[in-house]
């Protein structure tokens, strides 16, 4: 009688463990109804990430076209300090500003979920800098790439889906090594990367101050932020002559 008690107590048990628990196997981890997350779903979105704060903010933009910060997102761990990837095999994490488009998108990767970024970019590609595979992933491990805990990276990876899913084209991800304040600059000012930031600097400014994107471009393997390459007397896509001309406007 003890015996068979026990027995299915043990069997009632493992069936609520199985049914409860956390498991890779599960298409999404549910999203955070504290921050009301579904309301925001298929909301278009951006991503910036700072190195030296560990953090990746994810915002989505209102009927106004502005950004606003949804969530930020400890990052559990990224390799070889501040500074640009340059090289395979370097163990560095990227710099730059990247895009994602569907086809980036790993649901199957081995460090639970993932999106490559892109690297290298054609600024990168300017500079012969290699590498492939960079990723935001889940694992909490990295060789180059910028790891989430599992359970964060199954939130944003949700977010990214369903955007690229629902009509934006593309993401924009602005990756900088610190959040670029002038006191910020001023205290990294003697970095062999200070000429590289400066590049970096004014998107960081122009979305702080305007809560829009900044265009874009690269010419003679130089970032241009709201500018355009002399062959190129207007913008390439209809978001971003949008974009452009918001920016003059301003």
């Amino acid at each position: 009688m003890k015996l068979s008690f026990f027995i299915s107590i043990g069997i009632f048990s493992l069936s609520f463990f199985i049914n409860n628990s956390y498991s890779a196997t599960k298409l999404y981890y549910p999203l955070d109804s504290s921050n009301n997350g579904k309301k925001y779903l298929n909301n278009s979105i951006f991503i910036q990430i700072f190195k030296e704060e560990r953090v990746l903010e994810l915002y989505t933009k209102n009927e106004k076209g502005l950004f606003s910060l949804f969530k930020s997102y400890p990052i559990c761990n990224f390799s070889g300090g501040l500074g640009p990837k340059k090289r395979q095999g370097d163990l560095k994490s990227p710099e730059g500003f990247y895009r994602i488009t569907r086809s980036q998108l790993k649901p199957d990767s081995k460090y639970y979920r993932a999106f490559n970024l892109g690297f290298p970019n054609k600024y990168d590609q300017a500079h012969g800098y290699t590498g492939a595979y960079l990723m935001v992933h889940g694992g909490c491990k990295s060789i180059g790439c910028y790891a989430m805990t599992d359970r964060y990276i199954n939130e944003i990876y949700r977010y990214v889906e369903n955007a690229l899913q629902n009509g934006q084209y593309e993401i924009q991800v602005n990756i900088y090594p610190f959040k670029m304040t002038s006191n910020n600059m001023n205290r990294h000012r003697n970095s062999r990367y200070y000429t590289f930031w400066r590049q970096l600097q004014p998107a960081y400014e122009y979305f702080t101050k305007t809560s829009r994107l900044p265009v874009i471009n690269i010419q003679q393997g130089q970032y241009l932020v709201n500018k355009f390459p002399n062959h190129q007397s207007s913008p390439a896509t209809a978001d971003e002559r949008l974009q452009y001309a918001l920016t003059k406007m301003e």
